[in-house]
């Protein structure tokens, strides 16, 4: 269907997955300093690059792509997954859905005998209730897991149609060419849960409206009970069980009063597409790349670069814009 499908798959600049990319069979890849990358690979319905820049003593995040079957069947469906999986308060969630949420995708799949968006969230349901049997187990020895958390960011590419599915504030975006024009637009596929943003605000307001603090502005940034930003991730089980939501956790995650239901979801929004011809790639990234440079900006990039090595560009743009930034700040100027 597709003349050329390019992921170029990027994860967060900031907390990294470092050597723990997993790309499927091929995890060769370069180390520069604190920036890891894989200039350039295959996968089933085109190739792919990847970068990662470590800034926090903790890797906390993973990021994976797999081709070929999506299912336990060797009948079964053939396609490309890619997840980034950004992880927070410690890396214990985003190594548990690297290591599990695929093979339920392909079990339910497999179940199926296709894809569809109900297989995908089966996936995430079934990997997230796995994290709640780790942190039962570990609780009394290592309560801080129960804190833990990530964002989890899927992309599927099965027999023509592009599945995005999204808890947290990563972001997939999609570069398009437009014949008439010559010009590739940037698009947006997926949905962001960050009470950054108006509309999630009053969803959170509208699904706890007996709680007039389930979203505050906290150092001028907007939080959930005053925690975290994100209102859906993998993990985070203090805010989602009440019972762990105590000593002895750290007091710093403890609310004063208890909650009836979670506060936090993992319900993933999930989008499809039937691709087309002029669909000339997909960048997926955390939020550490979007802060600095907008949909446009990263997929300019792409288009007007080689593809080898595009990912690690894309990452050096936004560390570029960062200290720009940071600069602009101590000198005391504002952006334009």
């Amino acid at each position: 269907m597709l003349s050329r499908l390019i992921n170029f798959l990027s994860a967060c600049w900031q907390p990294s997955l470092g050597r723990s990319v997993h790309t499927g069979s091929d995890a060769a890849g370069r180390q520069d300093g604190l920036l890891w990358y894989k200039d350039k690979g295959q996968h089933l319905t085109g190739e792919f690059s990847m970068a990662v820049v470590q800034a926090n003593n903790l890797l906390e995040d993973q990021s994976q792509i797999e081709s070929g079957s999506l299912s336990t069947l060797e009948s079964g469906p053939l396609g490309t997954f890619v997840g980034v999986y950004d992880g927070h308060g410690g890396p214990e969630t985003s190594r548990y859905i690297n290591d599990h949420l695929f093979q339920h995708l392909k079990r339910f799949a497999a179940e199926q005998q296709s894809m569809s968006v109900d297989v995908i969230k089966k996936a995430y349901q079934a990997t997230e209730e796995g994290f709640f049997s780790i942190v039962a187990k570990q609780w009394l020895m290592n309560p801080q897991i129960a804190a833990v958390g990530s964002c989890c960011l899927v992309g599927v590419v099965c027999n023509g149609t592009l599945y995005i599915a999204n808890v947290g504030d990563s972001r997939a975006v999609l570069g398009r060419l437009v014949k008439a024009t010559g010009e590739v637009l940037a698009i947006q596929l997926s949905s962001e849960h960050n009470v950054a943003i108006e509309s999630v605000r009053q969803e959170m307001r509208s699904l706890h409206p007996d709680d007039s603090y389930i979203v505050v502005l906290k150092h001028n940034v907007w939080r959930v009970k005053g925690l975290i930003q994100v209102s859906r991730s993998i993990g985070d089980v203090y805010l989602k069980k009440a019972e762990y939501n105590r000593a002895p956790l750290y007091q710093k995650f403890r609310l004063r009063e208890t909650f009836r239901k979670p506060i936090l979801s993992s319900e993933p929004s999930i989008s499809t597409h039937e691709l087309q011809p002029h669909d000339q790639f997909i960048i997926f990234a955390s939020d550490g790349l979007w802060e600095h440079l907008s949909n446009q900006d990263a997929v300019d990039i792409v288009q007007n670069h080689p593809s080898n090595g595009i990912a690690r560009r894309l990452v050096k743009a936004a560390l570029q814009e960062a200290a720009k930034k940071e600069r602009n700040a101590i000198l005391g100027f504002e952006e334009d």
